[in-house]
């Protein structure tokens, strides 16, 4: 029987070419880009060279980069990053039931730390897309995070973020957007 593999943009083959340019620092050219020696020279040069090739694959600035392990822990950095400040001060989350279960875990388990957490799950349509009313409806002084993934990774739908932005921009509130499945 012939598989068909239809989810790249969480887990794919290597291609031949990426894992010729990657060979050297998995074997003679390695080093901690920390480090001032010449192993992490040349790591850290390595490093630089692949910020910006990413900066610009998604037109960002090189500063703007930062590299994590995937995509679940870039979202627990966001969340928590935002979120655990805050203490035992009141506030409110919002996100959807389609989101990646690393920031609905996150997010559950923000809202089991501590009464304080309120998390607000928005519906979604039948093409699994947030209604812009229904968000703005959701936003009150107290929410402190909006979360919501650009392209869905098991759906593939894209969530309207321009039409969502305005609002919560409006109300300076921060809006997590896990957006690793759009870049594929």
């Amino acid at each position: 029987m012939q598989h068909i593999y239809l989810d790249h943009n969480a887990t794919t083959p290597i291609r031949p070419e990426v894992v010729e340019a990657m060979l050297p620092y998995f074997t003679g050219t390695f080093g901690n880009p920390s480090s001032v020696h010449w192993a992490g020279r040349q790591a850290k040069q390595a490093l630089e060279t692949a910020r910006d090739q990413v900066a610009a694959l998604i037109g960002a600035k090189s500063s703007e980069i930062l590299f994590t392990s995937g995509g679940t822990e870039s979202n627990n950095l966001a969340v928590y990053g935002v979120l655990k400040p805050r203490g035992a001060t009141p506030f409110r989350i919002v996100t959807t039931p389609i989101e990646h279960s690393s920031v609905l875990e996150t997010v559950k388990a923000l809202g089991t730390d501590t009464a304080s957490v309120e998390v607000v799950t928005l519906a979604v349509n039948s093409q699994g897309r947030v209604s812009p009313g229904a968000l703005e409806a959701a936003l009150t002084p107290d929410t402190a995070l909006v979360s919501i993934g650009l392209a869905n990774h098991e759906i593939g739908t894209l969530q309207p973020i321009r039409e969502l932005s305005p609002t919560i921009r409006e109300r300076a509130i921060p809006f997590h957007v896990d957006a690793v499945q759009a870049v594929g």
